[in-house]
């Protein structure tokens, strides 16, 4: 590998977490002080395992944007060598405004089986329990997760787009209708995962709440319900969804989960030595 291109890569690296700095800025200047005024729990901001979140929330927007965007980019391929009678093309020629909701909707979609799956399988648990293992919600428990639990996400979330030529497939840039919905749900995801006692009213029953979300994250047995991010019909419509009125008591797994970054990024790739892969 050459000086120039050594260079280069670290260029890209640096600019990227440049963005992420600044975006994180953002969030910071937008769910601190909503968390401040509208607390559901007490809660201190520099809280237990802060920093730990933090790195994840380094971790995982740079290294799985690489990783799903070659099989994404394989799939996109294919369509286009393939492109019957035009059909993706003109798809995702259409208008941004036009493409938008069904991209939203499909990506929930999507992503409602994967995420589902990682609480269905034993050994997709394991990697999801870490994003689980928080006992204390706000908006930066988002970020706690481990690699593969967000590729795998975000890969059920995009395939349905592509597969039905929603989104560009010739061209290397992401699809800005693609780009856009990233955005909106990244933006939703901090949103119901905050620690905030509002709640949205009749608009519940179209769009995800936090209340919705924290149930979600109890440490019971409805922790296997509410898995969609955006729409909540879609657990109506597959007798997944779980709104009793109120809050959850407590959150969290039974299981001790290592305080540590490394600790929990080696955790679900160890030899387990227990029965917790079986739910």
């Amino acid at each position: 590998m050459t000086d120039s291109v050594i260079l280069r890569i670290a260029a890209f690296f640096l600019f990227d977490v440049g963005r992420l700095a600044v975006w994180l800025v953002l969030l910071v200047a937008i769910f601190v002080p909503m968390e401040r005024l509208c607390a559901l729990h007490p809660a201190k901001i520099w809280r237990k395992q802060i920093g730990v979140d933090l790195g994840w929330y380094f971790i995982n927007s740079l290294i799985p944007a690489i990783v799903f965007a070659y099989p994404i980019a394989f799939i996109s391929h294919l369509l286009h060598m393939v492109d019957p009678g035009g059909f993706y093309s003109y798809m995702s020629s259409l208008p941004v405004w036009v493409r938008l909701l069904p991209i939203l909707v499909l990506t929930d979609f999507g992503a409602y089986w994967g995420h589902r799956a990682l609480h269905s399988f034993g050994w997709m648990w394991r990697f999801h329990s870490i994003h689980h293992s928080a006992e204390q919600m706000d908006w930066l428990v988002n970020t706690r997760a481990h690699p593969f639990d967000i590729v795998f996400m975000r890969l059920t979330g995009l395939t349905p787009i592509y597969l039905l030529g929603l989104a560009e497939t010739s061209k290397r840039n992401m699809d800005p209708a693609v780009a856009l919905v990233t955005v909106i749900i990244t933006i939703w995801n901090f949103f119901i995962h905050s620690n905030v006692r509002f709640r949205l009213g009749p608009f519940e029953k179209l769009i995800s709440s936090p209340v919705f979300h924290h149930w979600h994250h109890c440490n019971d047995r409805h922790r296997n319900s509410n898995f969609a991010f955006i729409f909540p019909f879609i657990d109506r419509i597959f007798g997944t969804a779980w709104t009793p009125g109120r809050w959850p008591d407590g959150y969290g797994i039974d299981k001790e989960i290592p305080p540590t970054l490394s600790g929990q990024f080696l955790e679900p790739i160890l030899p387990a030595t227990d029965d917790f892969t079986k739910k």
